[in-house]
């Protein structure tokens, strides 16, 4: 299958176009500055903006499926002069239109936990919006709704870092924002497997085998580092005031829609990675990938 991925040069695409590689697919690897870094040699690089279309039309026409994996950061502001409207909804939008006018058969879309289209947040409200497009199409769709990734070049564990300090930090509501985090090297296979048949016009919610908090995450973070932390809370009204008094700062990357996130759960009521023949507790914990044993 000669099969596209948009964002193929990140962090879940680099690995998910090696997976697909090993699988025999032909891969292309869609990036708006693609840079082939770790993508071993057979895999194709292609130059395309999918908020352009017509700068992603050519490509996509040559491809039997379409894999969507790009997208903004939740725990993140969009850097300047982007949005989740132009990147989740209208690049949606133009992969799916070059995928129908190009006869791919079939779309992956990479979304989120809890998308919809009245979400509480610009993050989820326009992964919503985007599946909705995507399920009113005429292409055999797959979606999958991670929870947070971890891995090598992630941004989950850099985050906690970034909200906190050594030694004693504050983290609003005393962290207690719950996680389910799953390793790419687990979700990367799931995601192959849903170009197969049997997975058409499914939506998988995928998280890892352990529920953390913020607070737990945080100390696992510092102590693969050698480093202890006590984490003091902060009161999310107080906490949800500094962000947005801090929003307007260029420098500062978290603001008011950072901190209506944190008010959420990332986890799942059923962990559907079962629909792939997978156990649950095979998975990788975010403990051990970091070298820190169960306490």
């Amino acid at each position: 299958m000669r099969v596209l991925v948009a964002g193929g040069t990140g962090f879940i695409g680099t690995n998910l176009c090696a997976e697909l590689n090993d699988r025999g697919h032909e891969v292309t690897a869609l990036s708006r500055n693609p840079d082939r870094g770790d993508l071993p040699t057979e895999i194709d690089l292609a130059m395309g903006d999918v908020s352009a279309y017509d700068s992603i039309v050519d490509v996509v026409a040559e491809h039997d499926a379409v894999v969507n994996l790009v997208s903004l950061s939740p725990l993140f502001q969009p850097p300047a002069g982007t949005s989740h409207e132009e990147v989740h909804l209208q690049g949606t939008e133009n992969l799916v239109r070059a995928a129908e006018s190009g006869g791919a058969d079939r779309f992956v879309q990479m979304s989120a936990l809890d998308a919809d289209p009245n979400a509480d947040t610009e993050f989820l409200r326009t992964k919503g919006e985007a599946e909705e497009y995507l399920r009113n199409s005429d292409l055999a769709w797959t979606i999958f709704r991670p929870s947070v990734v971890f891995g090598e070049g992630d941004e989950f564990v850099g985050f906690t870092k970034t909200l906190t300090t050594p030694y004693v930090t504050g983290l609003p509501g005393g962290g207690r924002t719950r996680f389910q985090p799953i390793w790419v090297g687990d979700l990367v296979p799931i995601l192959a497997d849903g170009l197969e048949d049997e997975h058409l016009g499914e939506i998988y919610e995928v998280a890892g085998p352990q529920v953390l908090t913020l607070a737990d995450v945080t100390e696992l973070a510092y102590d693969a580092e050698g480093t202890s932390v006590t984490v003091l809370p902060i009161p999310m009204p107080f906490a949800k005031i500094g962000l947005a008094l801090a929003n307007p700062i260029p420098f500062v990357p978290f603001g008011p829609d950072q901190a209506r996130s944190l008010e959420m759960n990332n986890t799942v009521a059923t962990n559907d990675v079962t629909a792939f023949g997978v156990d649950e507790a095979e998975l990788t914990t975010l403990g051990s990938y970091l070298g820190r044993p169960p306490r």
